[in-house]
């Protein structure tokens, strides 16, 4: 640690993991003086070339005063970090602050000269533009604004760093050295270069773990049974392309195999990389494992084991050290208490979980903090994927257990670009930094659906295992801000599998309009109240009867797909008698015909008790061309086969279905086996059929469209009205307006009275004249309103302002509550003043009690309420509603994210459920919407401009025909925090 002659002390919220280009993390942190030998071992690695880049000069040694020099620093003016992996510096960089002349400097100075130095071996890593994100917020947090760098020509490398960041810059050419100045503000390029960099390296980060090409299973039992070696039996048994290892320190040496899988005592026994070590090891034991991973090179760990914070506070600190030791050594972590994960791809066909089937392939990508979620979500997929809706399946699947270190964040980064995931279903108990999941969810949503569905919504608190920073906001307002990001978000599990399967197997409806058919005039006409209760505008049922045909059907579709004032079409089906299956068949061929000859609108169908047809809608059409077979061509079956039970296996291998999801699940083919027969290095022998299915069946050939069906019409209607609300946010999206630029804004000068306000203390609520002062700033008028502690003095008031004035009671209990009477308007005259003075003190005590205050009246109109907050959780957060009592009851608020721009402006007024009294409801004069748009978007401005201002309240704001009022506001401050979202990269730290 720094000795007592520093000038400031250690700075530990610099410390921090980050996740390096290729996946890997790192540590960066501060350099000490303790570390002078660290800094010379790391000097020795590094090239003589590298060494000529960083001081110009052949320089094959650090002299005792370099050493001195460079772990000796203020933490102001002179600053170094390191990345560190296992404990050993792999990087560092520095700065020093310096003056006009380019001398050392101390502060007002405001600029550095900044210095890297990156080991050759980890060299290409990210390592470098890392490490500039976080010496320039340290940089920033100093007042240093801007960074200068000299760097030889040759040094392509480091020039391109500085080049990349996507800064301001300045760039010469003096002395045979390239000369580069920028400032330190974050710009949008800069925020978009950092952005798109995270996105690579967590996306990389999960694909090393999802996309192995090697598996240890350490823990793996000796005899059969148990986790381990049920996790080693379900790799095995899904077709694992890669390599396979058993590892238990309890192997007797001359065991050489089990079940024809390699067997080791220790991971570093084993010749050759190991990419993924799946944990199931006692949690004491784990620390051992993971220094042997970390020696070994693992890239990730799946850490089945319990014991962590799901079992207290001794745990959750155990949880913590796993997660440090975990990132010193460069591996991430699933877990621990995770149920496994899953990648059905045929390149890589990984089941490293708790699950004894592989899912069916499909395009669906699953992400679950529960295991017993995630297996009711498996098992629910398979049925409908089989039965009731086709085979549509899962690509990838991670089950997070108590989400130490990888999160559904990450996992989204991932599904961003995976190719082979058209829709994220995500079961969600704690959303550890809602901020970065907001700005996530809205990218991908852009590119593909994401539905989530959030559990322990109305606890209050996270589940045990989870570590998760503190919201105050409520799940209505954190729901709304998902929606806001394009999350389509749902309540149950049910509705989660119901609106992925329409997702994933349809096109976006263009509009609300409906239009349902069917031969049953009942369920028609509930589809058709479900879709009226949805928010859709549908069209009256066609009553086919009962006597319809496939034929009539298929005309009946094709005409309503036809229609252009049809946007998605519900088809109801009742069994036909005396039909049977070749019937079912029949009427499937004949829907799927119509809806391939208009493929941009999408069909659901409601059915009952129809089993045959639900199998024959969503099978792959016997007539379609196959899609080409990368491996040796396989018999093929006939398409019945589609549908016919699997052999039964000895033991139950799924949760048992509910009622409505009863319908007989798709065979496994050969395939699986066929697989793993030709896996290198080491397959295990293939299992019998009747205690192993042989694997999931083939997904439909490439377009083939599949048509959803529901057993119930509620089900179908709000899968489809989810569909489309999504596919407007969709095209919403593509024009998301913008942040508009008021000439009128004194940013500078609301700063200045800011830093004046804070100097006086770390948090305070400011004063109505501060109040107002501030607010002016930014265009925003407050309403004057004078005190007046005796009837005298409200008669004063009243002069000063000008008759007809209000009487208002401010006492916290009477504040806002004119339905409490502790509000009097339209007094005329020193007469009325008086007597409402007197009534009002008669009726709630001593003016030292009610506060009371004179206001000018405003131009009649709507009382609404303005609100912004800061969430230490979801960040910025801009609320609107209509004032009263009512209001406050129903919840009846809107929420957007700080900064909002206009279009998001003008529906925020609009999204709340009373906003038609804003808009002439019952012949009344609509208001001023534009002033009122405007309002909230100064309010926006001042919150995203300052982040000092952590609450501002306009209540009431008085929106009249023209223009508006607000009569009353309040504001508070606190202190920044020291990172915000403009700083660099960092994992969480739980």
């Amino acid at each position: 640690m720094q000795t007592s002659s520093d000038r400031h002390e250690y700075p530990a919220h610099w410390e921090a993991d980050v996740v390096l280009r290729d996946g890997g993390t790192a540590r960066v942190r501060p350099i000490t003086v303790d570390d002078a030998e660290r800094l010379v071992s790391f000097y020795e690695q590094v090239s003589d070339e590298s060494k000529y880049y960083r001081f110009f000069a052949p320089y094959p040694r650090l002299s005792a005063k370099d050493v001195h020099r460079f772990t000796h620093h203020d933490f102001v003016d002179r600053v170094g970090l390191a990345a560190t992996v296992g404990g050993e510096f792999i990087a560092t960089v520095r700065y020093d602050r310096i003056g006009s002349g380019g001398t050392p400097a101390s502060a007002p100075a405001d600029e550095a000269e900044v210095a890297f130095l990156v080991q050759d071996a980890h060299q290409g890593r990210g390592v470098a533009s890392a490490l500039l994100e976080h010496i320039a917020a340290v940089a920033r947090e100093r007042g240093i604004r801007r960074f200068a760098a000299e760097v030889l020509p040759a040094n392509t490398k480091m020039i391109k760093v500085f080049m990349d960041a996507g800064y301001t810059q300045k760039r010469s050419f003096e002395d045979g050295v390239v000369r580069l100045e920028f400032g330190l503000e974050p710009t949008d390029r800069s925020l978009a270069v950092q952005y798109a960099r995270e996105q690579r390296a967590e996306a990389r980060s999960v694909q090393r773990l999802l996309q192995p090409g090697s598996v240890a299973v350490i823990g793996t039992g000796r005899t059969p049974g148990g986790v381990g070696r049920s996790i080693l039996g379900n790799v095995g048994d899904a077709g694992y392309t890669g390599r396979l290892y058993a590892v238990n320190s309890a192997f007797p040496e001359d065991l050489k195999e089990i079940d024809g899988v390699p067997a080791c005592r220790s991971v570093r026994e084993i010749e050759g990389p190991v990419d993924l070590a799946v944990v199931t090891v006692p949690a004491e034991r784990v620390p051992e494992v993971v220094t042997d991973c970390g020696e070994h090179g693992v890239q990730g760990l799946v850490v089945i084991s319990a014991g962590y914070a799901d079992s207290g506070p001794d745990g959750r600190e155990r949880q913590r050290a796993l997660v440090r030791q975990a990132r010193s050594c460069g591996m991430r972590i699933i877990g621990p208490n995770a149920f496994g994960v899953i990648n059905t791809s045929p390149r890589v066909r990984l089941n490293a979980s708790l699950a004894p089937e592989m899912p069916r392939p499909g395009r669906i990508g699953l992400f679950a903090q529960s295991g017993a979620i995630g297996i009711a979500l498996l098992s629910r997929l398979h049925r409908r994927g089989g039965g009731v809706t086709g085979v549509t399946g899962v690509s990838t699947f991670v089950s997070s257990g108590n989400r130490a270190d990888v999160s559904g964040n990450d996992v989204l980064q991932y599904w961003y670009d995976d190719p082979e995931t058209d829709v994220a279903l995500m079961y969600l108990e704690s959303i550890g930094n809602p901020r970065k999941f907001t700005r996530l969810a809205r990218r991908t949503a852009a590119a593909k659906p994401l539905v989530v569905v959030q559990g322990a919504r109305h606890g209050g608190v996270a589940p045990q295992g989870h570590a998760v920073r503190a919201t105050r906001l409520p799940h209505a307002t954190v729901s709304a801000l998902l929606r806001q990001a394009g999350v389509i978000r749902v309540d149950t599990i049910t509705d989660l599998v119901d609106a992925g399967l329409l997702l994933a197997r349809q096109p976006l409806p263009p509009g609300p309009r409906v239009a349902i058919l069917g031969n049953s005039e009942s369920l028609g006409l509930l589809t058709y109240d479900a879709c009226l209760s949805e928010g859709l505008r549908p069209q009256p049922p066609l009553d086919l009867t009962t006597a319809a045909s496939a034929d009539d059907f298929h005309r009946a579709l094709s005409r309503a797909l036809a229609d252009d004032t049809c946007d998605a079409v519900v088809v109801t089906a009742i069994p036909t008698v005396g039909e049977g299956s070749a019937g079912d068949a029949a009427l499937a061929a004949a829907l799927r015909s119509a809806a391939a000859a208009v493929p941009a609108k999408p069909v659901l169908v409601v059915h009952v008790e129809l089993g045959g047809l639900a199998e024959a809608l969503s099978a792959a059409a016997s007539t379609a061309p196959q899609a080409p077979q990368p491996a040796e061509p396989q018999p093929t079956e006939p398409a019945s086969a589609q549908t016919e039970p699997a052999p039964a296996p000895t033991e139950p291998r799924t949760p048992p279905a509910e009622a409505e999801d009863t319908a007989p699940a798709g065979p496994r083919t050969p395939e699986a086996g066929d697989r793993r027969a030709a896996a290198p290095p080491h397959p295990r022998p293939a299992a019998p059929a009747a205690s192993h299915p042989a694997g999931p069946a083939d997904p439909p050939p490439e377009g083939t469209r599949l048509i959803p069906a529901y057993p119930a019409a509620e089900r179908a209607v709000r899968a489809l009205a989810q569909a489309v609300s999504y596919a407007q946010w969709r095209r919403d999206a593509a024009d998301p307006g913008k942040v508009p630029e008021y000439e009128d804004i004194d940013e500078r000068g609301a700063a200045e009275l800011i830093a004046g306000h804070l100097a006086r203390g770390q948090g305070l609520a400011l004063g109505d004249e501060e109040t107002c002062e501030l607010l002016d700033r930014y265009g925003i008028h407050v309403h004057r309103a004078l005190p007046a502690p005796t009837p005298d003095d409200a008669v004063a008031a009243a002069r000063a302002l000008g008759y007809p004035v209000a009487l208002k009671a401010t006492a916290p209990h009477l504040r806002h509550r004119a339905d409490l009477g502790g509000v009097r308007l339209d007094l005329a005259d020193e007469e009325q003043l008086r007597r409402a003075y007197a009534e009002l003190t008669e009726l709630f005590g001593t003016p030292a009690e009610l506060r009371p205050v004179v206001q000018g009246m405003a131009p009649r109109g709507v009382d609404t309420v303005v609100r912004a907050v800061i969430d230490p959780a979801a960040g910025a957060v801009l609320s609107f509603g209509l004032a009263g009592a009512a209001t406050q009851l129903l919840g009846d608020m809107g929420h957007r994210l700080i900064p909002v721009t206009d279009r998001e402006a003008t529906s925020l007024i609009r999204s709340v459920r009373t906003a038609p009294l804003l808009f002439g409801w019952r012949g009344s004069a609509p208001v001023d919407s534009a002033a009122l748009e405007e309002l909230l978007l100064r309010v926006s401005r001042l919150v995203d401009d300052h982040p000092e201002v952590v609450a501002v309240t306009l209540e009431p704001v008085v929106v009249a025909p023209r223009g508006l009022s607000v009569l009353s506001a309040s504001v508070r401050l606190a202190p920044p925090p020291a990172r915000d979202d403009l700083g660099p990269r960092t994992l969480p730290a739980y």
